[in-house]
């Protein structure tokens, strides 16, 4: 009889040491002042429920257990999959100056997420997002989904994040103060930017192309770059953002139909590019195939099951991108020049497309070049494409000049109306390069020269003024406190600043030398032909106006106030343009020094 309690206590007493050892192995991550980001994943463990039937409840029971697993090598990553997927990680707050973190869950496609933080004293807070959601339940107005975690000095607690999606099962957990979060997603913002700026500009740019010539190719090149952009939008959940935020079902819809509509798009640009009816007849007869697939599935794809639609989609992908690749590797070996700028754009947005389909297969790790593996890509590809098609339009003018040189007299009247069309539409191309290189070297929110102009122009104006036996003049100009005006009343402000001073120095300036926005707040005024008591003047007016203007944005925190610093080189002053720089930078920090809301000469 004494035998059995004997044995169940020893069970007892072995299963408690195990559920102790399983909790001493749950390393916390250390949440210190020193450290803005955390990655979770060295940290992270997780669990399946296949049968969606585990309450948080039971989850906490099991983590408590030790029933979790570490990730597989260190990655959040699964490909597509079927039930819940539960990760945890524990948390110690060692930042006593800030006990609120941002979480992000860098993957903007999952539906389902719920996420609870069991504290010291038992309670739990429990959080949703996803894009099953209306976008406006997120904390951050952000294109992956982001939760508050608050957590008191030294307090260590339990995350515990629920994931259920039909998409690819991506749950990258990283955690960030809130100043690094803002500063990692301006980086992030300004390169999703410059993505989408470079869409627009060649979407922008060959649609004027194809109303001035009517050639199908800029057409089909048109459709392509709109439906490929529409479908970044959606990978990215900036269409979630931006297009329907109060419309989770949309959302989700569009993916593949968007997948759908892109893929389309491109079989039928590269089927007109390449002219594969005459060129290539069982290339386009397999371009067709691949068309009407995706015509098929753009019209199931509200009425199946949203995973097999991705999935297919998906899987698409790269038998069509091979296809693509055969037919200009065929065209280009007989010689098609721009078959052969099709297959060299053709290769880099496979790699990056491949790249990132084997991210949502769980094949290759989530970083940053196979997560935006195929933004990369297609940036290239279609300005290679671009290319390709510019290259096909000199083919067309070399082509009419040899009609011109074999027509003689009977062929001369419409050679030459030929010949003048196209002078004419190689003008307005010129005409259109220079406006974009112009735009190039502005700076986009004052509308000055940027740094990009400075550095290419500043030593040759020196040069040329000194030559030319006159004195030249720099002005380097600082926003006084503009960080705590960023800060305190926002980057919206800050940006009126930046563009009223911008205004102002332009105003002063007028013709007689070139603004130039340098960095951040800080602006440069290149003068030449000028005299100290010229740069000392229209330095004086700037400071001045800018100081006394009224027209100042209302939620300004303080007096709006500039710090001047000026330098001075003369016909026989031997400097370096850096040198010169310099003066007036130091110039400047002497304004600063000496009180700030001043003109300093150096």
């Amino acid at each position: 009889m004494s035998v059995r309690p004997s044995f169940a206590t020893g069970v007892a007493w072995l299963l408690l040491l195990l559920a102790n050892v399983g909790t001493a192995a749950m390393e916390p991550v250390a949440l210190r002042a020193s450290q803005d980001v955390d990655g979770l994943a060295p940290f992270t463990r997780y669990s399946v429920d296949l049968g969606l039937k585990a309450s948080v409840e039971d989850e906490f029971s099991r983590l408590d257990s030790d029933a979790f697993q570490p990730l597989p090598h260190g990655n959040a990553t699964f490909g597509f999959v079927d039930g819940a997927y539960w990760f945890h990680v524990r948390l110690r707050n060692d930042d006593a100056r800030s006990q609120q973190r941002i979480l992000v869950l860098d993957y903007a496609l999952l539906d389902q997420i719920d996420a609870y933080l069991r504290h010291d004293d038992g309670s739990i807070e429990h959080f949703i997002s996803g894009d099953f959601h209306p976008f406006n339940q997120r904390f951050l107005r952000y294109r992956s989904p982001n939760f508050l975690l608050a957590l008191g000095a030294n307090e260590q607690a339990d995350l515990l994040v629920r994931v259920q999606s039909k998409s690819s099962m991506q749950v990258p957990l990283i955690l960030y103060t809130q100043k690094a979060f803002f500063e990692s997603t301006r980086d992030v913002q300004l390169g999703v930017g410059i993505y989408y700026g470079i869409l627009l500009a060649l979407l922008l740019y060959n649609l004027i192309l194809f109303i001035t010539l009517r050639d199908a190719n800029y057409f089909y090149y048109v459709v392509y770059v709109g439906g490929f952009g529409i479908a970044q939008l959606c990978f990215n959940g900036l269409a979630f953002e931006y297009l329907w935020p109060d419309s989770p079902r949309i959302a989700n819809l569009a993916v593949p139909l968007s997948m759908a509509f892109g893929t389309l798009a491109m079989h039928q640009f590269v089927r007109v590019f390449l002219d594969l009816a005459h060129r290539l007849p069982i290339g386009n007869r397999i371009a067709l195939g691949f068309i009407g697939f995706h015509v098929v599935m753009l019209v199931l794809s509200p009425f199946v099951d949203y995973r097999f639609a991705v999935l297919l989609g998906t899987a698409a992908i790269l038998p069509g991108a091979a296809a693509i690749l055969s037919f200009s590797l065929i065209l280009a070996r007989r010689g098609d020049r721009a078959a052969r700028i099709l297959l060299l754009a053709w290769l880099v947005l496979l790699v990056g497309t491949v790249s990132y389909a084997m991210v949502s297969f769980g094949v290759l790790p989530k970083v940053f070049i196979t997560e935006f593996g195929m933004q990369i890509g297609s940036a290239l590809e279609l300005i290679l494409l671009s290319f390709a098609l510019g290259l096909r339009f000199a083919t067309l003018r070399s082509e009419n000049i040899r009609i011109v040189q074999t027509a003689r007299r009977e062929l001369e009247v419409r050679v030459d109306e030929r010949t003048r069309e196209l002078s004419s539409t190689l003008d307005e191309l010129a005409s259109a390069n220079d406006r974009l290189r112009e735009s190039s070297l502005r700076d986009g929110l004052t509308g000055v020269y940027n740094r990009r102009h400075f550095d290419a122009s500043y030593e040759s104006t020196l040069r040329q003024s000194q030559a030319a036996g006159r004195s030249f003049g720099v002005l380097v100009a600082d926003i006084d406190h503009f960080k705590r005006i960023n800060d305190e009343a926002g980057h919206l402000v800050g940006d009126d600043g930046l563009r009223l001073t911008a205004a102002i120095i332009e105003e002063q300036v007028g013709d007689n030398g070139q603004v130039v926005r340098y960095g951040g707040e800080e602006f440069v005024v290149l003068l030449a032909d000028t005299d100290a008591d010229s740069i000392a003047a229209i330095a004086e007016s700037v400071r001045a106006e800018i100081s006394d203007r009224t027209s100042m944005p209302d939620l300004m925190p303080i007096p709006f106030t500039i710090s001047i610093g000026t330098a001075l080189a003369r016909p026989d002053d031997e400097i370096s343009s850096t040198a010169l720089l310099q003066r007036a930078d130091a110039a400047m920090y002497k304004a600063k020094h000496d009180g700030r809301n001043r003109v300093v000469a150096a």
